[in-house]
């Protein structure tokens, strides 16, 4: 809260907020009071943001009128006429309340808003109430906090819901000018502006994707560019809530729901009746928002560590790599490429029905046509330029033929020498595995499994390893919680098991002896 003529600080302590007297005191000798609230309430503590926002608000009414103070200005939010499920575009002031508030700090502010403008010309008090648009900039505990955690928390990679959603936005100098140019208009004591609300914007409407990206990038990370469907993102982060219910995604439950439709506001009347425009544009802002969260920009995050990168468990398991950078979409571009031209392939050699051999026939000469028909094309056809191929791109250096025969001979010296084994007659160990795992490639393709389980191992190779990647602690802990529950069941398992069962196998009386499981050999 501020007050002018004496100047307060910002009331930011939950117990002022239950202090009339405090109030009082704040407000005394003042002429206008500017009342914003506090931030840093906890949004699923109800109580605490009732006492706060509502009781707040009725408590700084209260105070105003007991001190004969002219004007009250409430700063309001844009929220109190969304309900997160119908789409705004170029809204007014005629809209109503929202009937369901998309979370409770909005119901909450509607209540406070509708408590301040009904104390209008009571006891000579005039009010008003400005509804800014998703204000950002310098010094933002909110919006632009719920930014840099999504990207942080790599959610930043895709494009979710429509592309095409506009929003409003609203810089906070803006804000701040919006509540001078009421205060003037009130102190002027025109009645066109008392007892109303205004929308507040920047007049520049932007797409709510493309805003994210501009500020986002600025900060350091990569446009999103892959697309994910409004409904699989909610779903997610339902799956995601459910197998660690303390999780916050709270931050990315906003950006979803601001993502979710058009959310777009008529200032006319904030321009007829108080005079306001925006004085700081949407371009000057979203450059001065970057410039003062330099300190949470993906660069810094490792600026002063430049020989320490943190590899996740998957990376090092991968090889931290190309194949690590393609399986984990490092390189989204990249690794859809690698994703379609797999497709491809797979769909080639198995699903045209076509024997292996067939296929990889036609696609050599289909390759060989290709190269000879881009070679006999002239350098220019209709304007447009051809680029030349490469030959030392196709030349096979020395050292690679020297590895490929080296390899190729040393498999044939093992297989060579593993039919000498079976040929002697005396390892049966080796006999059974080498039967086993021919019988085993006999039924995958003898049932026409080997398509199907080629299909599945490449959807999950290019899904398994981000999700595991994403939720590693999460994973690991269901693992280690299934792997404890198998370890007791197996010893209960052992301890009920008769004598005459354990004693034809040492290890098992071992393990009933002992009370614990050990490892089969």
């Amino acid at each position: 809260m501020f007050a002018k003529t004496p100047l307060f600080p910002y009331v930011n302590s939950f117990r002022h907020y239950l202090c009339v007297g405090f109030f009082l005191a704040a407000v005394r000798g003042a002429s206008v009071v500017f009342y914003l609230d506090s931030t840093e309430i906890t949004p699923n503590d109800f109580y605490t943001c009732y006492k706060v926002i509502v009781e707040g608000a009725k408590n700084v009414i209260n105070a105003c009128r007991d001190q004969k103070v002219q004007h009250l200005i409430y700063n309001s939010s844009a929220d109190v006429v969304f309900d997160t499920r119908h789409e705004i575009n170029d809204g007014d002031e005629s809209l109503p309340y929202a009937g369901k508030q998309g979370n409770m700090l909005a119901d909450l502010k509607a209540q406070a808003e509708a408590f301040i403008l009904f104390a209008n010309d009571i006891d000579g008090l005039l009010t008003c109430a400005l509804r800014p648009v998703n204000v950002f900039g310098p010094g933002d505990t909110d919006f632009m906090p719920s930014l840099i955690q999504m990207a942080k928390s790599r959610w930043f990679k895709f494009i979710i819901g429509r592309e095409n959603v506009m929003s409003d936005f609203t810089f906070v100098e803006n804000v701040a000018h919006a509540h001078i140019c009421a205060e003037s208009v009130l102190s002027s004591r025109t009645v066109s502006a008392s007892g109303k609300a205004f929308f507040i914007t920047n007049f520049e409407p932007i797409s709510f994707s493309e805003f994210l990206s501009r500020v986002l990038e600025g900060m350091g990370y990569n446009r999103p560019t892959i697309k994910l469907p409004l409904r699989v993102a909610r779903y997610i982060i339902l799956q995601v809530k459910s197998m660690n219910s303390s999780m916050d995604c709270g931050s990315v439950h906003k950006i979803l729901e601001l993502s979710s439709c058009n959310r777009t506001f008529n200032c006319s009347a904030a321009q007829r009746h108080i005079g306001y425009s925006p004085i700081v544009s949407l371009e000057e802002g979203i450059v001065s928002t970057i410039q003062s969260h330099s300190h949470s920009s993906k660069s810094s995050s490792v600026a002063g560590y430049p020989d320490f990168i943190e590899q996740s468990k998957v990376e090092k398991l991968l090889g931290n790599g190309i194949v690590a950078n393609i399986l984990l979409w490092r390189d989204e571009k990249k690794t859809c490429a690698y994703f379609v031209s797999l497709l491809v392939l797979y769909y080639w050699f198995f699903l045209c029905g076509r024997m292996f051999i067939s296929s990889a026939a036609k696609l050599l000469l289909s390759i060989v046509v290709f190269l000879f028909a881009y070679g006999v094309l002239p350098s220019r056809v209709f304007s447009f330029v051809l680029p030349r191929l490469s030959l030392s791109g196709l030349e096979i250096s020395e050292v690679c033929a020297s590895d490929a025969i080296s390899s190729l001979a040393y498999t044939c010296s093992n297989v060579s020498s593993l039919i000498q084994t079976l040929a002697k007659g005396e390892d049966w160990h080796t006999f059974f595995k080498v039967a086993g795992l021919l019988y085993f490639v006999k039924v995958i393709v003898s049932n026409s499994l080997i398509t199907d389980a080629i299909g599945v191992a490449l959807a999950l190779a290019f899904t398994m390893f981000l999700v595991y990647e994403q939720l590693q602690d999460e994973v690991d802990g269901t693992a280690a919680l299934a792997l404890s529950i198998s370890r007791k069941a197996f010893r209960l398992l052992i301890k009920n098991l008769p004598p005459a069962v354990t004693s034809f196998s040492p290890v098992l009386q071992m393990s009933q002896d002992s009370g614990s499981p050990t490892s089969l050999r």
